[in-house]
C-alpha cells in the first residue's frame, strides 16, 4: 500500500501534480515517446526528439511537434554506443547494460514526468511510508541528458534526490557549476564559463571595437549572455552597444514574438556594431536567421556552442544573405562506426524511437543514384513532412559535436561501472546490487582516454575538454563548416595569424566603427553610442590629423576657421604710432619742459618773496615730483615689460605723495605765518617742521609703495579679448595695494584742500591758498571720475586713461600752483619785494573788517 505525505518537499508535490493521473502504484507515464532496452543496469536518456510543443498562456493538455531529424540520431547513438559496450565483453563481462531513453521535447514539463518515471522503483512507490531522507533506489542508474541547460536544471534538483548520476550532451550553463545545488550533474561539455571567455576573446584578437549581444530569459542564454557582458565590460577597448534578452517563449513564434523580432531587426539593422553574438538555443536562432535572410542584415556573427553547428540553420535557403558566421563548439571528432552503423540501416536493430522515425521519415524503395542523392537535401520546411529517406541520407545529418559527447558519456558511465564492479577484460569482481550513489562517487573519478579524448572531471563536474573555433564556409553552393583554431580551459587561445591579419586589416566596413574625419575634426563617443562620430573641434581647438583628438591651442595661439590648425594671436597694446599716445606724449615732453623752465625760473628768484611764498627749497623737490609724474606717463605707451608694469603706477604715487607733502608743508607755513592766536599758534609751530613733514607724509606712501613691489608687483598679464587678439596690459597684482595708494594721495589732496579753503582769507599777495584749493580740487575730480573709467573700460586705451589722468592732476598742480608764481617773477616783478608784500599786509588789516582780501 503506498502513503504519501503532501508536505515532504516541494519536488514531491511537483511529482504528485504530474502524476494526476497515475497517483497509485504502480506508476504511469502518458505521452511520452520513449525507447527503452532490458538489462542488469539501466541508463537513462532525455533527448528533445521533438523540440516545439503547443504550450501557450493557458493551462491545457501539451502535445510535441517539429519533429528534429538530427536529435533523433543523437538518440541513437546513446543506443549504439550500448550496444557495442554489451556486445565487447571485456568491457563489463558477464553484465549488460539497458537503456530507458525519454522525448523530453525540449520542455521542462514533459523532462519532469520522463525523470520521475526513470527514479520510480518496481517493488516500490515514489514516495514511501517510511521516507526520511531519500527516495527509495531507482532501477535507473545514471541518465545522460538533457540538451537544453534550463530542462537540465529543473531535471537535475529532482535526479539529486537519488543521487542519480546526470551527465549531460550540451548543457552549457554555468549555474550547473554549483555542486551545492546539482551535486548529481557532470557534463561532458565543457561550462560556458570557458566558452563567454573564449567569446570575449575572440573579439580582442580580431579587434572588433563595438558589438552586440543577444541572449534569452533562460538559464543558457540569461547566464551566458550576462557573464559575456561581464568579461567584456572589463576590457575598455570594446564596447557594447546593445543586450538584448529575448523573452522565454520566443520560440513559439506568435504575435509576441513578431514584435520581439521586430524590435531587435530593427535595432541590428541600425546598429553599428562590427559582430552580434546570439547566446541562446536553435530554435530562437532559427527564427532570427530567418528574419535576417528577410530583411538581408548582412552582418558577422559569433555563434554559440548551441547553434554554431547547427544543421537547421546552415541548410537554410539563401543563409548566406547573413553574413560572415564565426561560432564555437566544444571540440568535436566522429561517433567511431556510427556512420557505417547508421547507412546499415541500425544492423537491422529497432527500437521505439526508431519506429516513429520511420513515421516522419518512411524508407525511399526501388530509387536510382540520383533520385536518392535528391531526397538527401531537406529545407526546415520539409522536415517531418514523410518525405521518404533514403537510410543512406542519414549520414549526411550526423554531427561531430553533441553526437560525440553523448557517445563519450556512455564510456563515462562504463568506466564508473568497471571501477565500481571491479572489473577486469574478463570478470567483473563485485556481483552484489550496487546503489546509483556508488556509481556516481566511482564516474566523479574517472581518468582515462578514449579515441584520443582524454577526459576527467573537475571539482564542478567540468570536462577537461577545450573549444574548436569555427567559421560557416559560404562561398559553395552548401555551407560548409571548418574548423580555424582552438580554444583551452587555460586560457590557451590559437587562430591563424594569417586571419587575424586580415580581421585587423579591415577598417573601413558598412558596420564598424571606423570613420574618415576631415582635418579640424575628432571621433568623439557619445553617451547612447558605442561608435565615434566626426564632431568639430571647438574654437581655440584644433586636430590636424584623422580624426584625432582636439588639441586646444596655446594661450597665444587660436585656431584657423577649419580648426586644422593654431595661428598666433594678434598682440595688442598700446602702440607709440597711435594717434592718442601720440598726444599724451606730446602733452608728456611739454610738462617735462615746462618743469625744467619752472625749476630753472625759481632757482634763478631763490631769493625773492615770491619763492619763498611756495616753500623756497620745498618748490623745487615739488618741481622734480612733478617732472617725475610726466616722466612716468611714458610707462603706459608701447608694449609693457615688467620693468614698465613696476615702474608706472608705484612711482606715480610715491611722486605725488612727495609733490602733496610739500604743498602741505607749504600750507602749514602761511598758516604759522598769519596766526597771532597764542593757543592755536603755539602747535601750528610745532608742526611748522617742512622737511619733517615731507619726510613723513611721503614715507608713509614710500612704505606702502615698496610692500607692493616686494609682495605682489604690478607685472605684464595677457588678457583674451577675442579668438584672434590677445591684449598684453599690466597686472595690478594685489588690488589692495593700486586702492591704498590711490585712497592715501586723494586723502592727502583732501587736507590740502582743506587746509587751503580755510587760508583763502589770509593776507596772502600770491594767492597761494586759493590757487593750492582749485589744483587740490581738480586732482580729486580726477581721480573721482578716473575710478569708474577704469574699472568699466576694458582694451588697451585702458592705460591711456591711467597716463591721462596721471598728466591732468601734474598739470593741474603745475598750472594752478607754480605757474602763477613764474608769472609774477617774469610780469610782476614789481610785486615780487618785501615793501610790496608789507603794504599789502597793512592795507589788509586797516580793512580787517573785509571778508576777502583784495589787491
Amino acid at each position: 500500500m503506498c502513503v504519501f505525505y503532501p508536505c515532504v518537499s516541494t519536488m514531491f508535490l511537483l511529482w504528485l501534480f504530474v502524476s494526476i493521473m497515475s497517483v497509485f502504484c504502480p506508476c504511469l507515464v502518458f505521452g511520452l515517446l520513449n525507447a527503452s532496452s532490458p538489462g542488469d543496469i539501466i541508463i537513462g536518456g532525455l533527448f528533445p526528439i521533438h523540440f516545439q510543443t503547443n504550450r501557450t498562456t493557458m493551462p491545457g493538455p501539451l502535445s510535441c511537434s517539429d519533429y528534429d531529424l538530427q536529435t533523433f540520431l543523437r538518440s541513437q547513438v546513446m543506443i549504439y554506443a550500448i550496444r557495442e559496450i554489451n556486445q565487447h565483453t571485456r568491457i563489463l563481462p558477464n553484465f549488460t547494460i539497458g537503456y530507458d531513453i525519454y522525448d523530453t521535447c525540449g520542455d521542462v514539463s514533459f523532462a519532469l514526468r520522463a525523470t520521475l518515471q526513470m527514479l520510480k522503483n518496481p517493488q516500490s512507490c515514489l514516495v514511501p511510508a517510511t521516507f526520511q531522507s531519500a527516495l527509495p533506489e531507482p532501477q535507473t542508474k545514471a541518465v545522460i541528458g538533457e540538451r537544453y541547460s534550463e530542462v537540465s536544471i529543473a531535471v537535475a534538483r529532482v535526479f539529486a534526490l537519488s543521487s542519480v548520476a546526470q551527465i549531460s550532451y550540451s548543457s552549457t550553463s554555468e549555474l550547473l557549476s554549483s555542486k551545492s545545488k546539482f551535486p548529481t550533474f557532470l557534463r561532458t561539455v565543457p561550462s560556458d564559463v570557458y566558452q563567454t571567455n573564449a567569446i570575449a576573446e575572440l573579439v580582442k584578437q580580431f579587434h572588433w571595437k563595438t558589438v552586440a549581444i543577444v541572449g534569452s530569459d533562460d538559464e543558457y542564454g540569461k547566464y551566458g549572455s550576462d557573464s559575456i557582458v561581464t568579461i567584456i565590460r572589463k576590457s575598455e577597448d570594446v564596447c557594447i552597444e546593445f543586450i538584448y534578452i529575448l523573452p522565454g517563449n520566443f520560440s513559439l513564434y506568435n504575435s509576441q514574438t513578431n514584435e520581439w523580432l521586430a524590435k531587435l531587426v530593427s535595432k541590428i539593422n541600425t546598429s553599428s556594431a562590427e559582430a552580434v553574438i546570439v547566446f541562446t538555443k536553435e530554435a530562437n536562432v532559427a527564427i532570427i536567421m530567418e528574419a535576417a535572410i528577410k530583411h538581408n542584415l548582412n552582418r558577422t556573427w559569433i555563434a554559440s556552442d548551441a547553434w554554431s553547428t547547427s544543421e537547421n540553420i546552415t541548410k537554410m535557403p539563401r543563409i548566406k544573405m547573413v553574413g560572415k558566421v564565426f561560432g564555437f563548439i566544444a571540440k568535436r571528432n566522429e561517433v567511431p562506426g556510427f556512420k557505417d552503423y547508421v547507412i546499415s540501416m541500425f544492423n537491422g536493430s529497432t527500437n521505439a524511437i526508431l519506429e516513429h522515425h520511420l513515421t516522419q521519415y518512411p524508407l525511399c524503395s526501388d530509387q536510382s543514384k540520383e533520385n536518392i542523392k535528391s531526397t538527401c537535401s531537406l529545407t526546415n520546411s520539409q522536415q517531418g513532412s514523410k518525405k521518404c529517406l533514403d537510410p543512406s541520407c542519414l549520414a549526411n545529418y550526423i554531427d561531430q559535436d553533441e553526437s560525440y559527447y553523448i557517445y563519450l558519456a556512455v564510456q563515462v558511465i562504463a568506466e564508473g561501472l568497471r571501477s565500481l564492479l571491479k572489473c577486469d577484460n574478463h570478470l567483473c569482481k563485485r556481483s552484489t546490487p550496487f546503489t546509483a550513489l556508488e556509481l556516481l562517487l566511482e564516474i566523479q573519478k574517472v581518468n582515462f582516454t578514449v579515441n584520443n579524448t582524454h577526459i576527467f572531471f573537475d571539482a564542478n563536474g567540468d570536462p577537461s575538454i577545450g573549444y574548436d573555433i569555427v567559421h560557416w564556409d559560404m562561398a559553395e553552393s552548401s555551407t560548409n563548416i571548418t574548423t580555424i583554431g582552438h580554444y583551452w580551459p587555460d586560457g590557451k587561445f590559437e587562430v591563424p595569424d594569417d586571419l587575424v591579419r586580415i580581421m585587423h586589416n579591415v577598417t573601413v566596413t558598412a558596420y564598424n566603427c571606423s570613420k574618415t574625419c576631415k582635418p579640424g575634426q575628432e571621433l568623439k563617443k557619445l553617451s547612447n553610442q558605442c561608435c565615434k562620430i566626426c564632431v568639430p573641434c571647438a574654437e581655440g581647438e584644433f586636430s590636424n590629423t584623422n580624426g584625432a583628438e582636439c588639441t586646444r591651442c596655446s594661450s597665444g595661439n587660436y585656431s584657423s576657421p577649419e580648426r586644422d590648425m593654431c595661428l598666433e594671436k594678434m598682440v595688442e597694446f598700446l602702440n607709440w604710432s597711435d594717434p592718442f599716445i601720440i598726444f599724451l606724449s606730446v602733452l608728456g615732453v611739454f610738462g617735462i619742459i615746462v618743469s625744467i623752465v619752472f625749476a630753472i625760473l625759481f632757482a634763478i628768484h631763490r631769493s625773492t618773496p615770491v619763492v619763498k611764498a611756495v616753500g623756497g627749497y620745498l618748490c623745487f623737490l615739488e618741481l622734480l615730483s612733478l617732472l617725475l609724474c610726466f616722466c612716468l606717463t611714458f610707462s603706459f605707451a608701447g608694449k609693457p615689460t615688467d620693468a614698465s608694469c613696476k615702474v608706472g603706477m608705484p612711482l606715480f604715487g610715491i611722486a605725488f605723495s612727495l609733490c602733496i607733502s610739500c604743498i602741505l608743508a607749504n600750507l602749514l607755513q602761511i598758516f604759522v605765518g598769519f596766526s597771532f592766536d597764542i593757543k592755536s599758534g603755539s602747535w601750528m609751530k610745532k608742526l611748522n617742521q617742512p622737511l619733517a613733514v615731507v619726510t613723513i607724509v611721503s614715507g608713509i606712501q614710500l612704505a606702502l609703495c615698496v610692500s607692493w613691489l616686494y609682495f605682489n608687483p604690478p607685472s605684464p598679464e595677457h588678457e583674451t579679448i577675442s579668438s584672434e587678439t590677445v591684449l598684453l596690459q599690466c597686472n595690478k597684482g594685489f588690488p589692495g595695494f593700486f586702492i591704498a595708494m590711490l585712497g592715501y594721495n586723494a586723502f592727502l589732496a583732501l587736507i590740502c584742500f582743506l587746509f587751503a579753503f580755510k587760508g583763502q582769507q589770509l593776507p596772502d599777495l600770491y594767492k597761494n591758498a586759493s590757487l593750492i584749493t582749485i589744483s587740490m580740487l581738480l586732482f580729486l575730480i580726477v581721480w573721482i571720475f578716473f575710478i569708474p573709467i577704469y574699472i568699466s573700460l576694458n582694451g588697451k586705451y585702458k592705460r591711456a586713461i591711467e597716463s591721462s589722468a596721471i598728466l591732468i592732476s601734474s598739470y593741474s598742480i603745475l598750472g594752478c600752483h607754480l605757474a602763477p608764481k613764474c608769472y609774477i617773477m617774469v610780469f610782476r616783478k614789481e610785486i615780487n619785494n618785501e615793501n610790496a608784500i608789507t603794504l599789502y599786509i597793512r592795507k589788509h588789516y586797516e580793512q580787517r573788517d573785509m571778508v576777502v582780501v583784495k589787491s
